[in-house]
């Protein structure tokens, strides 16, 4: 009988066999320049890879804590991506910033540059790209001929970032400089250039043809509305938080929590000045020069300068941080994707470092109370640490469960408690960015109550200052984030699309936040707050599972 670890490592290479691009994404570059089989029977395939390793799963041995601790995760990773897929998302994926759509662009930006072979695979990959949209198009068909169908808001934006991506601005543009680059450091690649160039030319050619297709074919099938209804969401949620929620208390949850935080901002605001609106202040620090960084370049030294003081000050003495991943870099976000900064991950090897990456595309003015908070949010002690420190724990967690197993739920529920907790110890360290934290919270509040009226199709409550009365749109949507969250109407455009887009991934950070409260309360409560660093690191060290499972783990060594 096999062991948990082996069959779990075994899985690993088998699934990135079936799936090309999540494997560059996770740091195997074995099958780099191979693609994705994203057609119906390429899921087909997929789901009995899940079917056979649940069933292997379950009969492995599995001793001692570590061993009934990756038998657990990987048995219920296999429950959620069969429910994934039996709900048949895959024939009507597409939306702003996590499908197909966006993977086929975005895994270039994961690919090592740097030797002869790495170039051949980009361009194979580059060259082959119509195969890859295709097979995905092929998916979308076929819920054309089931009446599954994405939304017309999604395929509109979709339609829009294919132009982009087939035009003068492309994401594949870039590629070119990144190439040049690799030239300098080893004049061997110098001969690839003309097949670099052409394999962009027939990248952006694949997605013009693609576009046309979106447009000629989803387009009029589209589905006019945009909620998804609330079984779809229950189900939704379920995957991304790992957990079961009463979506109408939460809704009304999300609105006790912003009406917390507005008499929050507000007396934050008014102690930056006293006489001044919230409106006022807020207007004051995004232009006033002497709290913005003066360029992209500037703000991008910042934002990397943060990461590093943390990273040095904290090590050791609030955190445990393997020496493998104390490298975080801060890059600029590839054009043509969504508003929202990002983070990726290291490799498995540690040879690709963690990155935070921020869009700068049409930005002119770079205020930075916000993108404090966000930085510790993306980086460290956020995403960084938390994915850093699964990947570091090869003696303890199973590969699969380091490298493949992440959920909203608990993922982004720790990056929006780090914001918090560099809070609590002295890291917004100006009045402004502990205005940028409370903006952060008032952020994701405001998508509790968007997200789940939306695609409930509810009521909004007496006394909103957005809609009072009416049903859920994207047009009241777009007005509550740019009059509660003070976000630009670009960004609430952005956010909107994404919410309608992704139904229930958007309550995962507060919903993910209030279950770490919880537990730390539950820990100081019985072991005193001087022990709140064995805490996080005893949350840390089981990875992003299920909220249902997190609580368990938690509470076992509590």
């Amino acid at each position: 009988m096999a062991d948990i670890f082996e069959v779990s490592s075994l899985a690993l290479d088998r699934l990135h066999e079936l799936d090309p691009v999540l494997s560059t994404f996770e740091g195997d570059y074995a099958n780099a320049s191979e693609w994705t089989d994203f057609s119906p029977a390429g899921t087909a395939a997929v789901r009995d890879f899940w079917q056979a390793l649940r069933t292997d799963a379950l009969d492995a041995t599995a001793d001692g804590r570590f061993g009934t601790l990756a038998q657990r995760v990987l048995v219920d990773e296999c429950d959620v991506r069969l429910a994934d897929i039996d709900r048949r998302w895959s024939v009507r994926d597409l939306n702003n910033i996590v499908s197909p759509w966006q993977y086929i662009r975005e895994v270039f930006s994961q690919a090592p540059t740097s030797t002869v072979a790495d170039w051949e695979a980009i361009c194979t990959r580059l060259e082959t790209m119509d195969k890859a949209l295709g097979g995905y198009l092929e998916s979308l068909n076929a819920g054309i001929e089931t009446g599954e169908v994405p939304a017309r808001r999604q395929v509109e934006i979709a339609i829009e970032q294919g132009r982009q991506a087939a035009g003068p601005d492309s994401s594949f543009g870039p590629m070119l400089d990144t190439f040049g680059e690799a030239v300098a450091a080893d004049s061997d690649l110098a001969p690839l250039r003309p097949r670099v160039v052409a394999a962009i030319e027939s990248a952006k050619h694949a997605y013009a043809q693609a576009t046309d297709w979106l447009e000629a074919h989803l387009l009029p099938a589209a589905n006019p509305r945009d909620a998804v209804g609330h079984d779809a969401y229950v189900a939704a949620t379920r995957i991304w938080l790992g957990a079961d929620i009463d979506p109408i208390a939460t809704y009304e949850w999300g609105w006790e929590e912003l009406a917390r935080l507005g008499e929050d901002l507000r007396a934050a605001c008014a102690r930056i000045d006293p006489d001044a609106t919230v409106d006022q202040v807020l207007e004051r620090l995004g232009t006033d020069p002497s709290m913005c960084a003066a360029d992209a370049q500037e703000f991008l030294a910042l934002m990397q300068q943060r990461q590093e003081q943390a990273l040095s000050e904290l090590d050791g003495t609030h955190f445990v941080v393997d020496p493998r991943i104390r490298t975080l870099e801060v890059k600029a976000a590839p054009p043509g994707g969504a508003a929202a900064p990002h983070y990726s991950a290291p490799s498995e090897d540690f040879s690709r470092p963690g990155r935070v990456w921020y869009p700068m595309e049409g930005r002119t003015t770079f205020p930075l109370y916000e993108e404090v908070t966000t930085a510790y949010h993306e980086g460290f002690p956020g995403h960084h640490l938390q994915a850093g420190t699964a990947l570091a724990l090869g003696d303890q967690l199973s590969r699969f469960h380091r490298m493949s197993i992440w959920h909203p739920g608990s993922g982004e529920g720790w990056a929006l408690y780090a914001e918090r907790l560099m809070g609590e110890l002295g890291y917004l360290d100006k009045p402004e960015y502990e205005v940028g934290l409370i903006m952060s919270q008032t952020l994701r509040a405001c998508r509790i109550v968007i997200d789940i009226g939306c695609h409930l199709e509810l009521t909004i409550p007496d006394g909103s200052p957005v809609g009072a009365g009416q049903t859920w749109s994207y047009e009241l949507g777009v007005e509550m984030m740019m009059k509660v969250a003070h976000q630009t109407r670009h960004m609430s455009e952005s956010e909107m699309v994404r919410y309608l887009g992704w139904p229930g991934q958007a309550i995962s950070y507060r919903v993910g936040e209030q279950v770490i409260l919880d537990l730390r309360d539950e820990w100081v409560a019985k072991n005193g707050a001087d022990d709140l660093p064995r805490f996080h690191n005893e949350l840390l060290s089981i990875g992003s599972v299920g909220l249902d499972l997190t609580r368990d783990l938690v509470r076992q060594v509590m």
